[in-house]
C-alpha cells in the first residue's frame, strides 16, 4: 500500500492497520505529546531489535512503554504502596513517564541494566488510540538516531532514520515542546524535567 493511499484511509482504518502491524512484529512511527515514538510490541525480541538498531541505541539504556490506561502496563509493572501510586495515577494521562519496578519477566530488552520499567499513560490522542487498538502498552522511544534531534513530523521521521519504520501513523505532536519529565515512582523525585 503506498503512503498516498494510507494517508487516505479513514482514521479507524489506519489505527487497525498500524495495530496490526505492531502484532505482526512491525515497526510504526506515531506522534506523541512532544514528538514522533517509535513502536512496536513490548515483548517481540526482535522487533524491539529493530527499533534500537534504527536509532543506534545501546539496549542497557531500557525502554519507556506507553498506555492508554494504567491496567495495560500492569503486566509489566509491579504496584508500589497506595499512597505512591496515588501521586503516580493523578498525574496521568500526560507527559508523566514513571520508573517502576519491573516484573521478574519483563524482558530485559526494555528494562536495560535497571530493575524498573519507564511506563507512562499517555495523552495524546493518536498515540492512546494506538494502544487501544492494539490491545496494550507499546514501546515508545524517540524516532531519531541517538543524540541527535527527535522527529516532530513524518517527514521529520523519515530523514531523520537510516530505515523508515513499516508504517508512520501521520499527525500533529501536540500537548508539550519538551519530552515526558521522568520520576522515580519509589520516591518522587524528579530525573528528568
Amino acid at each position: 500500500m503506498t503512503s498516498a493511499s494510507l494517508a487516505s484511509q479513514r482514521p479507524n482504518q489506519r489505527l487497525r492497520r498500524a495495530a496490526s502491524i505492531i502484532a505482526d512484529g512491525g515497526v510504526v512511527a506515531y506522534p506523541t505529546e512532544a514528538v514522533f515514538g517509535l513502536g512496536c510490541d513490548p515483548r517481540n525480541g526482535d522487533a524491539v531489535a529493530r527499533i534500537l538498531s534504527m536509532k543506534r541505541r545501546d539496549v542497557a539504556k531500557g525502554l519507556i512503554l506507553i498506555a492508554a490506561d494504567p491496567s495495560q502496563l500492569e503486566p509489566f509493572v509491579l504496584p508500589l504502596a497506595a499512597d505512591r501510586m496515588a501521586e503516580i495515577r493523578a498525574s496521568w494521562p500526560g507527559p508523566n513517564t514513571w520508573l517502576l519496578p519491573a516484573r521478574s519477566d519483563t524482558p530485559r530488552w526494555l528494562t536495560g541494566r535497571f530493575d524498573t520499567l519507564a511506563v507512562r499513560v499517555t495523552a495524546h490522542p493518536l498515540a492512546a488510540a494506538l494502544c487501544s487498538a492494539y490491545g496494550g502498552a507499546i514501546v515508545s522511544t524517540s524516532a531519531n538516531q541517538a543524540g541527535r534531534r527527535p522527529a516532530r513530523t513524518a517527514l521529520q521521521v523519515r530523514l531523520a532514520l537510516d530505515e523508515v519504520p513499516d508504517m508512520i501513523l501521520a499527525g500533529a505532536c501536540v500537548g508539550s515542546d519538551q519530552p515526558s519529565r521522568i520520576r522515580d515512582g519509589r520516591t518522587g523525585r524528579m530525573l528528568r524535567a
